[in-house]
């Protein structure tokens, strides 16, 4: 007669070996499906050095952003493409109905996790500062100094939480499809600043024209963490790859690797200029 405990044993083994593989082929599902090796991202199309519209072809955003996270996927196997949907507001709206994956860069609040995961760590902080005209600067020690004046930003831009909600209570902000016509009100007096993130701000202030027209006030508003997020609608979008791809962020940041693109795509940035401005 077969010995019934050892058949039993047996049969135990290959049950524990079979669900063994089939949760090793669940871990990797997030990889194996041919339809996400290709991931659609887009984002603010007005921020340089990390993302800013290609001249050569408008529907493509360049930048650090859009080359860090590249080399993020590039190495799951993963392509990236960098679509320029339009104004910030757009992208978001993209995001959040999920027909664009990924947003290349947004600092958190409570109702974008509604529609969006977040890859930790951030991949960079990003310091917001006020613009005023020259000659206009006020006192700025605290977000206090900010009342009973004239404000100005870009629409569905964030400063994260905590200064939305206090902007929202207390401060008079008007919100414009760009941070341009932001700018324009300002420079016409219609109001009194412009709060927008110091780099891209300076940035596109230099691409129009008008950097010499206008001061930033010595201190920050606020310095906000900036992630790479998926948005929830996005099929691809599971915990193993969101995973997979947060390790490979935080490995590049101790590697120092978007410290080194910042640099790289303000030089291309600042020759883009100098390009435009002798070829008009």
């Amino acid at each position: 007669m077969p010995d019934l405990s050892r058949l039993r044993q047996l049969t135990d083994l290959c049950l524990t070996v079979s669900l063994l593989v089939l949760l090793a082929s669940g871990a990797t599902s997030a990889f194996a499906d041919e339809s996400c090796k290709r991931l659609v991202a887009s984002g603010n199309s007005q921020y340089p050095p990390l993302l800013w519209v290609d001249p050569a072809d408008p529907g493509v955003l360049r930048g650090a952003g859009v080359t860090l996270l590249s080399q993020v996927l590039a190495e799951h196997d993963i392509t990236l493409e960098a679509r320029n949907v339009g104004p910030w507001a757009r992208a978001q709206d993209d995001a959040r109905t999920g027909r664009v994956d990924m947003l290349l860069g947004a600092f958190k609040t409570d109702d974008r996790e509604t529609w969006m995961d977040y890859l930790h760590p951030a991949f960079t902080h990003v310091p917001s500062v006020i613009f005023v005209r020259k000659g206009h600067a006020f006192e700025f020690t605290n977000w206090d100094d900010l009342r009973g004046k004239r404000g100005s930003t870009l629409v569905n831009n964030s400063f994260g939480n905590a200064f939305d909600n206090y902007a929202s209570e207390h401060l008079d902000i008007s919100a414009f499809p760009s941070v341009r016509q932001s700018f324009e009100t300002l420079l016409l007096d219609r109001v009194d600043y412009v709060i927008y993130e110091r780099f891209q701000g300076k940035a596109l202030a230099e691409q129009i024209g008008i950097v010499d027209q206008l001061e930033i006030l010595p201190d920050s508003v606020i310095t906000e963490a900036l992630y790479f997020t998926f948005s929830k609608r996005s099929r691809c979008n599971t915990p193993e790859l969101r995973a997979a791809l947060a390790e490979t962020v935080a490995r590049l940041n101790d590697e120092g690797v978007m410290d080194e693109l910042i640099s790289e795509y303000s030089e291309r940035w600042s020759r883009l200029l100098e390009q435009s401005s002798t070829n008009p």
